[in-house]
Order: structure tokens, then sequence, then C-alpha cells
């Protein structure tokens, strides 16, 4: 059966937001592009292809039955004000993750202990907020390869984040529950982390994989 659930990306002309969305989209998803500006979004989504379609990030929220955010952290604040009266009742899967340069190499996470529980926090108790895609290089998701990184996803609802570990292993990754939305600051975390690792070692895009024979969990044991 067709998935009929509509996704909107707003910051989707970035690089991540633009690779998840092409992800997805070629997935056989309905994705729309968000933008500030339409004529972006639109050109974005035609050069993608794969059906997606571009609107202003208010339009796109919307339309969208889950809403991926995907824009820098300096961005968050404006554009959750932004999206916040579209997205009452719905999923808004928040990754950003707390740079602030020029440390980016240095661990930075809000008062909040994490820009995902920031996200709930602006966006208020009528939206489900998850958090997911910090540790995945943008530049090779856009690609049509194997990137072998998994991709955790964090939530205080169970049903819901399962639906976000579905999008992840539909966008070809490997999604993992990480547990309470408050699990997201070691995720947000490990990106300072991995931006180090690459600079050090020389890593074109250093990711998580994590090890050992997992087992998928019934509904009744998600934690």
């Amino acid at each position: 059966m067709t998935d009929t659930t509509v996704i909107a990306v707003v910051g989707g002309t970035g690089k991540l937001g633009a690779a998840i969305a092409r992800r997805l989209a070629k997935a056989g998803r309905k994705v729309i592009i968000g933008s500030r500006s339409a004529e972006n979004a639109e050109n974005t989504a035609a050069e993608l292809g794969f059906g997606l379609t571009g609107k202003i990030n208010a339009d796109a929220a919307s339309a969208g039955d889950i809403v991926i955010v995907t824009v820098p952290f300096a961005a968050q604040d404006a554009t959750l004000a932004e999206i916040k009266p579209h997205v009452q009742g719905k999923i808004v899967v928040d990754t950003t993750v707390p740079l602030i340069p020029p440390k980016v190499m240095r661990v930075q996470l809000p008062a909040e202990g994490s820009a995902a529980v920031k996200a709930q926090h602006a966006l208020g108790e009528g939206v489900t907020v998850v958090s997911a895609f910090h540790n995945v290089a943008a530049h090779k998701l856009i690609i049509d390869q194997d990137i072998g990184c998994d991709v955790l996803v964090f939530g205080d609802d169970k049903t819901t984040r399962a639906k976000v570990v579905e999008l992840a292993n539909a966008a070809g990754l490997r999604g993992i529950h990480g547990g309470a939305l408050v699990n997201s600051a070691a995720a947000e975390a490990m990106t300072s982390l991995l931006i180090f690792i690459n600079k050090t070692y020389q890593v074109d895009g250093a990711g998580i994989k994590i090890t050992g024979n997992l087992v998928q969990p019934a509904d009744s044991k998600l934690a």
C-alpha cells in the first residue's frame, strides 16, 4: 500500500534538507521542500526531481503531516516561530545541532539541555517533537550509495518515534531508537566530536554505526 503521508522538509534547500528530501522522494514518499523563498524551494525541487515540489516554509509546514526541520542552530528560533501555527497536532522532526562558530569542534549544548528539547519548548505541547539525522554527512546522503551510517532517533512518544525510525529506513539508512527526547543531547554533542575526528584524522564525513546484532524490538518493548 502506498504511504500517503506528506512530508515537509523546512529548510529543504540546504544541504541536509535537500539530501533527506531527495532520498525520501526517491523512495516514493510525497515530499515538499520548504524555504524562506518560494522560488528557491521550487528551483531546488525541480533540480532534485522525483516529484518533489517547493513552497515557502510556512506553506510547506501547513501542507505536511510530518515536518522535518533542517536549519542551522542560529536559525532554529526564527524558523520554529514561523512554522508554529502550522504544525499544531503534528510530528516535527528536529535535526538541529547546536554548533556555534567558530568553535564547532567543542560541545556547546543550550541551556535547555539539547536543541531538541529547546524545539519542544518553543513549539508547545500541541506538537510532538522527535529528533534525528544529527550525525549524517549531507554530502554523502545526497548521492546514491550506502554511507554505512546509523540514525539515532529520540522522542518521548514511542509510536511517533517508530514512525521516524521508519522514515530513516526509507531513506536508505538504519534508524535506531535512542530513547527519550532528552537523550538527543548525546547525538547533538557527538556531532562536534565527529567534526573534530574528521579534521584530525582526515576523514570524509565520519558517522556513527552501532555494533552488534540488533533485534527489531516489539512496540511493547520500546523504552
